[in-house]
């Protein structure tokens, strides 16, 4: 009996450690009803530095200073796009897009409408080459042991390197929600030879299937959240262009 015990405590301790400690709906849906009631509730984002940095920003345990890390390790439960357009240059603050998009094929706002033929979505209507339409993608990528996922605005110059690595793992026949993946930042340069940072992905390792159900119950509540986002919720991280200089500091896409 004792025995029994004895590893049915060793199970708990081993599904607690892994990202199966999420498998318990009951408690995030009473978390999110009794805790967050009459909040604004978004989650924390993680930021990825100007200038070409190798550590990304992220949000404190405590909301203090941010912590800096060389590499994310987490499962990506969920990303969409997320186009924003300023008409005139965004310099930072709370203002909400002129328009924005969060399925890349309707926009939201003025001019709106269909995505694919929006003039400032096409290259050259930018600085330089690139879009007016900033073309990210929101990552919500959870880690081991937390309950939320933290957000990556992933800027375009990372673009390629996303979806290169979204068709190695769907070659394989892996969902990016069924796999660990590691994330870290290098150095580039754009076209101008400014620098930027760019993210490079990597495949950690498949998920059991256990966590791949308590995935899926978290997919299922950023989903909802997603549902709800409205134009103002996509506001950049960092400016893109530099109050002083005027030079961008994003990549031209």
């Amino acid at each position: 009996m004792a025995a029994k015990k004895s590893s049915e405590k060793k199970n708990e301790v081993a599904v607690t450690q892994g990202y199966a400690v999420l498998g318990n709906r009951e408690f995030l849906d009473d978390a999110m009803s009794d805790d967050c009631m009459g909040l604004e509730f978004s989650f924390d984002r993680i930021k990825i530095p100007a200038g070409g940095g190798t550590a990304f920003e992220i949000p404190s345990a405590g909301g203090d200073e941010a912590e800096l890390a060389k590499e994310l390790t987490g499962v990506v439960c969920y990303n969409h796009p997320a186009y924003a357009m300023y008409r005139n240059k965004y310099t930072g603050g709370n203002n909400p897009p002129d328009c924005g998009s969060f399925d890349g094929v309707t926009g939201i706002g003025t001019p709106g409408g269909k995505c694919a033929r929006c003039p400032y979505n096409q290259f050259g209507s930018g600085e330089g080459q690139g879009k007016l339409c900033k073309n990210k993608r929101m990552l919500y990528i959870l880690r081991e042991g937390e309950l939320f996922p933290l957000v990556l605005s992933l800027p375009a110059g990372s673009l390629k390197s996303f979806t290169n690595y979204v068709k190695s793992q769907l070659t394989r026949g892996r969902k990016l929600s069924k796999v660990v993946t590691k994330i870290s930042l290098k150095r580039a340069t754009n076209s101008s030879g400014i620098a930027y940072s760019q993210a490079v992905f990597t495949f950690g390792r498949l998920l059991s299937p256990d966590e791949c159900s308590a995935i899926a119950e978290v997919t299922d509540m950023v989903k909802n959240y997603v549902a709800n986002l409205t134009p103002a919720s996509i506001v950049e991280d960092e400016p893109l262009f530099d109050p002083e200089s005027g030079e961008v500091i994003e990549p031209l896409a």
